[in-house]
């Protein structure tokens, strides 16, 4: 199932995130305004990796905003009095780096990776629009207008996103997981520059963000220059501790039926689960890849290759969120085949795991197959510095160092002790679509 950029990294760092003998070690900062700094000393190559987090997300946005953080996200690249609009990326592109940005259901980064006795721009630049943004009028107005378009084209306009967009919304009746983090197009619409300055004021402050820098730097030199650019800027202050809705149990199941114009039927199954680090949150991470780690993977084996239903068949457990997030199953149907047979193909696998538990072979291989993705993802700094700061967003980065164990502890038991219960017919969440031709689409439309 075709999901958004940024569900994929958080599906590939969930499958890879646990430490390794010899990795770098980590040491902390704080400064007094509040801000949190983690540097990694890695000599390996001449490159170094600054990453800015902010505890600021879709999570945070208040009723009919959606989309906000995400928009902010975009304004942060449209200058400051020091350096106007675009500016930024410019240096750091001339200097032979690279940087880009994204924004999640629980926070927002922004990163810089670059020669490394050329870090000192990133520390400038990250500080210079912590505190000055300009957030001009005219091009707050025309970066609302291309994030529509964003939506539009990765969302509205194609079915199988939409159809994950709308499955989450459904299972998150109450909490604000429920939004999606590009927002929805009306309330994008409606959010103004000032808006964004209140947004930006609150959560764009020291006291709510932290630095991650790994690569060939000297951590005393670097704070010092990270103590003269950031250590001035004041903290935020007292921040109202906001109340999240806690979503309510699930009583029966849900269904929607999305029609739009599409080639093939889909299916999708969403299931409430914990996150990190919930004691079931390791034998959640096996059970989704025993179910879709590869064409070896069952219901690969079961969909695509033994019964032909389906073109493509996947699993996916989001762990790495603050709050409890969705485990699903998803297929897109063989031309010819409709959405019933898939969902009563996936409700078998289901109930398959959940009858007998995996055998100990397959099991011990999803785990190798884990820890090994996690030793040639060491060789980044990015990648160093982007574990870490996920899981310092969960509740701390020393998380990290308990994954590992987490996972090498599940047993086939435990895979379909999960399985069962979680997996619940009545707890889950089914959303089908249904190809339409152009016109029959319009037709919809205008019915409407």
């Amino acid at each position: 199932m075709k999901k958004n950029c940024l569900f994929w990294i958080a599906v590939f760092l969930l499958s890879a995130v646990m430490p390794v003998a010899g990795a770098a070690p980590l040491q902390e900062f704080a400064l007094q305004n509040g801000l949190k700094v983690f540097i990694i000393e890695d000599h390996k190559a001449p490159l170094a990796t600054f990453q800015i987090w902010y505890r600021v997300g879709s999570l945070d946005e208040p009723c009919g905003k959606s989309g906000m953080s995400h928009l902010l996200e975009h304004m942060m690249f449209k200058g400051t009095p020091k350096y106007g609009s675009k500016v930024f990326s410019n240096i750091i592109q001339r200097n032979g780096g690279t940087d880009n940005a994204f924004t999640t259901k629980d926070y927002t980064m922004y990163f810089q990776t670059i020669a490394a006795d050329r870090i000192s721009l990133s520390i400038a630049l990250e500080s210079d629009r912590m505190r000055n943004l300009l957030l001009d009028p005219k091009e707050t107005l025309s970066e609302r207008d291309v994030v529509m378009e964003e939506r539009r084209m990765r969302y509205d306009n194609e079915p199988q996103s939409l159809l994950y967009e709308e499955t989450v919304a459904t299972v998150f009746q109450a909490h604000p997981y429920r939004n999606p983090v590009i927002g929805w197009m009306s309330d994008i619409m409606h959010i103004s520059r000032d808006d964004l300055a209140a947004h930006y004021k609150k959560f764009y402050a020291p006291d709510n963000a932290f630095i991650m820098i790994a690569g060939d730097v000297e951590p005393a030199k670097i704070m010092a220059e990270v103590k003269q650019a950031f250590g001035k800027i004041p903290a935020y202050g007292k921040r109202e501790r906001r109340y999240v809705t806690e979503e309510p149990p699930q009583t029966g199941q849900r269904r929607f039926v999305l029609k739009k114009e599409a080639e093939l039927p889909a299916v999708i199954l969403a299931f409430p689960v914990p996150s990190l680090p919930h004691e079931d949150s390791y034998a959640l991470e096996v059970l989704s890849s025993i179910l879709s780690g590869g064409k070896s993977s069952r219901l690969y084996r079961s969909l695509v290759y033994e019964k032909r239903i389906a073109l493509e068949a996947s699993a996916d457990y989001s762990g790495l969120n603050r709050y409890p997030y969705v485990f699903t199953l998803d297929a897109v149907a063989t031309p010819g085949i409709e959405a019933a047979a898939v969902e009563k193909a996936l409700f078998a696998e289901i109930e398959r795991v959940q009858q007998e538990p995996p055998s100990e072979r397959e099991v011990e291989k999803v785990k190798n197959h884990i820890e090994s993705s996690f030793v040639f993802a060491q060789d980044s700094t990015y990648s160093q510095a982007l574990y870490r700061g996920m899981f310092e967003v969960i509740g701390g980065w020393r998380l990290l160092d308990k994954y590992l164990e987490g996972v090498r502890s599940v047993t086939p038991e435990m895979v379909r002790t999960v399985a069962r219960k979680y997996l619940v017919v009545d707890h889950s969440t089914v959303g089908i679509l249904v190809p339409l031709k152009k016109e029959n689409e319009q037709a919809a439309k205008t019915s409407n």
